[in-house]
This record gives C-alpha cells, structure tokens and sequence, in this order.
C-alpha cells in the first residue's frame, strides 16, 4: 500500500497506515505498550501515562495512545527511563489504592496487578493515612468502590459513546475526585455492565459476581445468547454447575465484547427454584411428579393411539430451541403424524422478503454490515430497546465513519439523537421512506433494517423502491428471539418445509388457527407459552408441553416434561442476519432433559427411525436439506459465524400479515424468562417501554 510509514519499534521495522497510533502500530508488531485509559474505539483520554515511550529526538517521553506514526520514527518502549517513568506512574496510582487484592473481583484479572507485578517498585514512598470512601451501590448490577478506581475514564467513555447513554462522569477534583451517576446516587442506564468489564481495577463490580468465586475457579464456556435474536456470544462462568457469570472478554462472537443486560446478567434463569425438574403427570385433574419412565410410557401410548387412529394433530414450537430440535420436531411431525399443523410465533417477515430478493444475491445484510455500510434506514423497530447489539453497531459505525441514518419510527428512539433524519410514522412509513427516496438514492449504499411493521406486500414494495434507488442496497427483516429466524428456516411453518419449500399436500393449520380448533386430539407444545393470553378450543385434546417452567400453557397441559435450556445443550442458532453460531452446553440441571434427547426416546418408543440423534448429525442433515445452510462447518465449530445464503429462488407462502407479530419486548424483557430472571425484574428500569 502507498500510504504505508515505515518505523522501528524496539530495533524491530515496522509498518502501518499512515493515521495509526504508535500504540496500536506496536501491537501489530507483537510489541506491548501498556496502557489503563487507552481503549481501542474510544476517544483518547491521555490521562494515565502507562504508556510513554522513547522517541529518538522528542524531547521528552510521549504517550503513545496519541502519537500518530511518522515516516522513520525510532521508538524505543523498554529503555531505562521509560521503565523508570512507568514505575514512578505506579507508584502514584497506589498511593490511595487499597490493597485488597485477596478480596477483590477483579484478582487475577486486573490490569493494575498485571502492570504492578512487572514494572512496580518493591516499596512505597507513601506514608501518610489512605484517603477512603465507603463502596457505593449504584444498581442491583453495579458497585462502585472509590478508592480503587484510578481514573482511567473508561467507564464514562463506555457508557456515553458506546452505548450512548452517557449516565456516568466525574465529580470532585484531585485526590477526591471520583466517578458518580448522572442521578447522584443511582444509576438510570441500560445496566448494560459495559462500565463493569471494561474497568481496568476493581472499582467497577457486578452484584450477581461479587465475591462469589475467583476466575481460575470456573469453567467458561461459549455459547449463544438465548434472549434477543441479535446472537450475542456470551462466555459463562460456571462453578459447581452454576452460572455466575457472563462476559465475553475474549472479543470472540459477532459482538466482540459487547453484551446488553440479558446476555451479562439475565442467565439466573437458568437455576431459579421453580425450574421442572421432574415430569409432570395429571393424575385426578392434578399435575403430579412421575418418573421419566412412567412419563414416556404414557406419552408413547397416546402418540401411537392417535398415530394410528390418524387423529388430528397440532404441533407449536419454539423460537428458543436449537435448529436440529426445530429440524426434528417437524420432520417427527410431518413423518410420524403425517401433518403440516405446525407453527410458532411470528415476529418477523423473513419468508416475503426472500420472495422478493429472489433471483438477487448479496441482498441480505449482516450484523458486521450495521458497522460497514455508508448508509442506514431504520424502519419501525426501537433498536437501542428490542435489538441493542445492532444498535450498539450502528453507533460505532456514526462514531467512527460519520455515516448518515435515517430513521422512521412511530416515536422518539436512541438513534434520533445521531440521525441525518428523523421521521415519526406509524402504519403510513413507507410513504415517509418515499419522502426520503432522493436522499437515500444520494448515498454511495445502503443498509435497510426494518421491523415487523413491514410486512407482505408493504415490505415487496420497499424492496422495489430499494431497486429503484440505483445503488447497492441490503435489508434486515428484524425478529424477536434467539432463534425466531432459525425456526423459520426450519420449517416450523404450515405451508413451508425446510429451506422454504412448499409442503407436501395440504397447508396445515397457523397458530391461532390451532389455538381455535375443536376437533384436535393432540397438542404437542415444545419450548413456547401460546396459553399465556388465549386458551385452547380444543376439551378433548391431550396437551404435552415440554418446557422449562410451569407456565400458563404447562398448567392446561396432560403431561409436562421438564427441558433443558438453551445453556444447556449443544447445536446451533441462527441470528436475525441468517449468521448461524454454536451453541455449547454450559451447565446442567438435574432431571431436565434436551428437547433433541426427548424426540431420540419418544421416537423409540414409537419404533420410528430418525437417525442418530444428536446436534452433530442433525446439523450434518440441515446442511444436505435445507437450502443456504451448507455453510462452512469449520467456521461454526470453531466459534465463528456463518451466514446461511439467500434463496435463490420462489417463496411460495401466503403469508398473513395479521400473523407479523413482535412481542414489543424492551431492554428489560424476554417473554417468558422475564418472570424467572431475578435481575430483569430488580433493576429500577424494568420493564421499560418502546419509544420512549
């Protein structure tokens, strides 16, 4: 590249762009500049001085988060005064701070303790008392502890340009000084714990960790976000088979180390005390405990009484479970029972808008394109609420490329505060997206991002005035749920199969069309609550729900089998993008059961050949059968992602448009986990609001 400088780093030629910070250009050579306040994608503080190095002819030592590099520069990040200079640095910034490190959360990963075991003094100059505040509680998240903190202004940068929030910044000045709440005492935020992970110290520490375990006593896995549909990675912390913790430092995952509230803090679910952990039987109108043995004889009876009666049969499935368990349930519906009365609940449009890019490639945008594109439209969705990752992206991508948004929305959301245009518009939005045709059609390209207001023949319509514009244009279909796009692809629908084939035979009945019925014999529910505001026509079906909980729909049903959750077993999902991601088993409870480990044994007991049932093979068929998922597995296993490729062909669905549904969940929300998550239900915030 033309615009490449070249310089020598500790004796060693390096090269970068022209604009690189000295910091980052040796870090590229393999070469480390400590630093505390320097953060990759945050504005430069300069306010720690870690990281001043030797540059021949500079007068005196410089900060090399602010440097930029020059043609022929010499640095030297080693030399004897730099040390000296990092020694003295230290030195100062343990003149208040407590030595606590035996207690604190933030042992054995603390950067301090990192830079105080290589560059610190054996002894302090210090001798005059510590100056001391008390720790502060700010949320039920977060914990402030003053004289711990060095001032390093992380958090505050964190909070007001990467989440756009900005409810944190400094009081007081010189040895009092200190980081406070916008609101005094309290935090009012996205309790994001953003400010929490990115503190170099222990100043910042997190209500569900504190003084739980130590890092090196844990088992971290990474898995898959199991609220939103914007697949966050999440590494969970585990000990003795509980969850404390969640974070993904490592970067790895589409998100980086970004988390919201739900992927950091809303994984208590998992081991709340009302989890089932035994079947559930009605026995003289009552559920009671059986035996797993007892509960699978009982179910295989009624699914063979009904099998060969040929019964009618309606099958509602999850937006929760794993791709093999949506792939299995309806090629168990659809094979065993022989119908297509399968369904979920529908947020998104995905099927029309594959309808209408048909024959086009390149056409669907990824969560990387939210941070890439020269453009944004927003259509219907309160991003910072219901998809806060894909916000997260769309600010940094303002942040760092000025790229223009536009919004229209049928209120005020997060994203107004940054866009070239703002538009208010309810059902009436796609002649407000007219309205902005020329300046949309002026942009190099564009990413289009809409929610389940478009929909049908409204969103074949967008996508045309998208062609018509002249310039490269991708789309979002936004839906809710960790694998609401997943269960789609899947084929839990009535007239589609797999890879949105049409079905064999008749359409069966949607959702409510079940719901509705009288005449059903069976019910079978996997992993959703479609009872909590409706109730079943049907007196004389036989309801199996397999479920987590006793939720509305558990408690009308014959027998309940208690399932594992999405941290608990192995497979994969797909995110709102059509990016599949692994997810690997974290934890275990005690008598549930994986919903794929369920369909083994029930279509054993049935005498029924499925196959091997497992994620692995499962998957490995998915990928032969369903169009866009022969997706390189390497990537997946390895923890990548990988986007499914858009069908190159017809939809045929007759979608309903009355059936485009989101649930409307905010920050503080996620359908029926709400109500066990003991964090979503404490902070001050919840359960908050849509455009607000």
């Amino acid at each position: 590249m033309s615009n490449l400088v070249k310089l020598t780093i500790n004796d060693t030629p390096v090269e970068a762009p022209a604009g690189t910070l000295l910091i980052d250009a040796a870090k590229t050579a393999g070469i480390e500049i400590p630093a505390f306040c320097y953060y990759e994608g945050m504005s430069l503080q300069a306010a720690c001085r870690m990281c001043l190095v030797e540059i021949e002819k500079a007068p005196k030592l410089m900060a090399a988060c602010v440097v930029p590099v020059a043609e022929g520069m010499v640095v030297r990040t080693e030399s004897e005064a730099v040390v000296k200079a990092r020694k003295t640095t230290l030195e100062f910034l343990l003149t208040n701070h407590p030595l606590d490190c035996p207690v604190c959360d933030k042992g054995g990963e603390c950067e301090l303790q990192d830079m105080v075991f290589k560059y610190g003094a054996g002894e302090s100059r210090f001798t005059e008392v510590k100056h001391h505040v008390p720790e502060k509680q700010w949320s039920p998240v977060v914990f402030y502890d003053g004289p711990r903190c060095i001032l390093c202004y992380r958090c505050v940068r964190v909070c007001n340009e990467g989440m756009g929030v900005g409810a944190l910044g400094v009081v007081n000045r010189g040895v009092v000084s200190e980081i406070a709440p916008s609101h005094g005492d309290h935090l009012e935020c996205d309790e994001c714990g953003s400010c929490i992970d990115i503190c170099p110290v222990g100043a910042l520490t997190s209500g569900a960790y504190r003084y739980k375990t130590r890092p090196w006593e844990m088992e971290h896995t990474g898995t898959i976000c199991t609220h939103c549909s914007d697949g966050c990675k999440t590494t969970l912390g585990t000990r003795n088979g509980e969850i404390v913790r969640g974070n993904n430092r490592d970067r790895s995952g589409v998100n980086g180390e970004f988390l919201c509230v739900k992927g950091r803090y809303a994984f208590d679910f998992n081991h709340h005390p009302e989890r089932l952990q035994a079947p559930l039987l009605r026995v003289d109108g009552k559920l009671e405990e059986v035996s797993w043995s007892r509960a699978l004889q009982v179910l295989v009876e009624k699914f063979k009484a009904v099998r060969d009666a040929k019964g009618n049969v309606g099958v509602i499935g999850s937006t929760r479970t794993s791709n093999e368990e949506a792939f299995l349930l309806q090629k168990f519906a659809r094979t065993v029972f022989g119908t297509n009365n399968i369904d979920h609940h529908r947020s998104g449009d995905v099927a029309t808008l594959l309808d209408a890019l048909s024959g086009k490639t390149g056409a669907l945008g990824t969560s990387a394109d939210c941070y890439t594109s020269k453009a944004v439209l927003i259509i219907g969705a309160d991003l910072s609420q219901q998809h806060p990752f894909l916000a997260n992206q769309i600010r940094a991508n303002v942040r760092h490329q000025k790229t223009p948004v536009y919004v229209v929305t049928p209120g005020a959301v997060r994203e107004d505060k940054t866009a070239k245009k703002a538009v208010r518009a309810g059902e009436d939005w796609l002649a407000a997206v007219e309205n902005l045709k020329s300046s949309l059609a002026s942009e190099k390209e564009l990413l289009v991002v809409f929610g389940d207001a478009v929909k049908g023949e409204g969103l074949r319509k967008l996508v045309a005035l998208g062609d018509s514009l002249g310039i490269p244009v991708k789309y979002i279909a936004l839906v809710d749920y960790a694998n609401s796009r997943g269960a789609m692809d899947m084929g839990l629908l009535p007239d589609l199969g797999p890879g949105y084939h049409a079905v064999e035979g008749k359409a069966g009945l949607t959702l409510p069309q079940m719901l509705a019925a009288t005449d059903l014999d069976l019910v079978w529910v996997v992993g959703a609550n479609p009872l909590k505001n409706a109730s079943l026509g049907s007196s004389k079906a036989f309801v199996v729900v397999q479920d987590l909980f006793r939720t509305e729909t558990a408690e009308r049903a014959d027998l309940v089998l208690p399932a594992a959750s999405a941290y608990e077993k192995n497979g994969t999902v797909t995110n709102t993008c059509g990016e599949v991601q692994r997810l690997m088993k974290a934890a275990d409870t005690v008598g549930a059961k994986t919903d794929l480990a369920m369909f083994g044994l029930i279509a054993r007991g049935l005498g029924v050949n499925l196959g091997k049932v497992d994620a692995d093979n499962v998957f490995a068929e998915i990928q032969k059968t369903v169009r866009g998922y022969n997706v390189p597995l390497p990537v997946i296993v390895t923890g990548g992602a990988a986007q499914t490729q858009a069908v190159n062909g017809r939809v045929p669905s007759n979608v309903l448009p009355e059936l485009i549904r989101s649930a409307g969940d905010t920050l503080f929300t996620t359908g029926t986990l709400t109500k066990y998550s003991k964090v979503l239900n404490e902070v001050m915030e919840g359960p908050g609001g849509l455009y607000r």
